[in-house]
C-alpha cells in the first residue's frame, strides 16, 4: 500500500510539471503589470513616465521576438524624436492624450495554439469634455505565450482607425523598421 501511495505522489508531481493550463493561470501577470504602469502614466499626478518598453521590461515581460522587433523599429531614423521609442503615441491607450483610466477589466481567454489572449477594456477619455466618445471603451488584446518557463507578451493588438480591424504591434514594428 505504501508503494502505491508513493507511486501516486510521484505521478501527481510529474503531471503538475507538464506544460498546459499553468500558462492560462499566469497569462495575466505581464499584462497586469503593463496596465498598472499605464494607469500610473495617465493618473495625472505628474509622476515620472514609466516606459513600458524599457530594456528591463522588454527582457522580462515580452517575448524575445517582440523585443527584437521593437529594437529594430527603434533604430529607424524616423523613430520618436527622443530616439528611444518607435512610436509617437501610447500604444496601450492608442493615442497621445488620455485621462486617468476608468472601468478597467481583464478577460483571459483559453489557451489555444500555444498562446493565451488577454483582453483589457477601459475608458481613456472620460475627462475630455466635448468628446463624443468620451465614455467609449478602448480594447487592447495581448497575446501571451510561455517562453523559458515564463508567461510573456508576444504581441499587442490595438484597435485600428475607423473601419479598420485590430492592428498587430509586431507587424507595425516590422513596417517601422523597414521605413514604411
Amino acid at each position: 500500500m505504501k508503494k502505491i501511495a508513493i507511486l501516486f505522489a510521484g505521478l501527481a508531481a510529474a503531471l503538475s510539471a507538464l506544460p498546459g493550463p499553468s500558462l492560462a493561470a499566469d497569462a495575466t501577470a505581464p499584462v497586469e503589470e503593463i496596465m498598472t504602469d499605464t494607469q500610473k502614466n495617465w493618473a495625472g499626478d505628474n509622476s515620472d513616465w514609466i516606459d513600458i518598453f524599457g530594456e528591463a521590461m522588454l527582457s522580462r515581460l515580452y517575448s524575445k521576438d517582440f523585443g527584437d522587433k521593437y529594437k529594430a523599429a527603434a533604430q529607424n531614423p524616423a523613430a520618436d524624436e527622443d530616439g528611444i521609442s518607435p512610436f509617437d503615441y501610447d500604444v496601450i491607450v492608442n493615442g497621445q492624450d488620455a485621462c486617468p483610466l476608468q472601468d478597467l477589466s481583464f478577460d483571459r481567454g483559453q489557451p489555444a495554439n500555444g498562446a493565451t489572449e488577454v483582453t483589457v477594456k477601459f475608458k481613456a477619455a472620460t475627462c475630455m469634455e466635448g468628446t463624443p466618445d468620451k465614455d467609449a471603451f478602448t480594447t487592447v488584446r495581448f497575446e501571451v505565450i510561455e517562453e523559458n518557463g515564463r508567461a510573456v507578451i508576444d504581441d499587442i493588438m490595438v484597435q485600428g482607425g475607423e473601419g479598420q480591424g485590430p492592428i498587430s504591434l509586431k507587424e507595425a514594428m516590422v513596417q517601422i523598421a523597414k521605413g514604411e
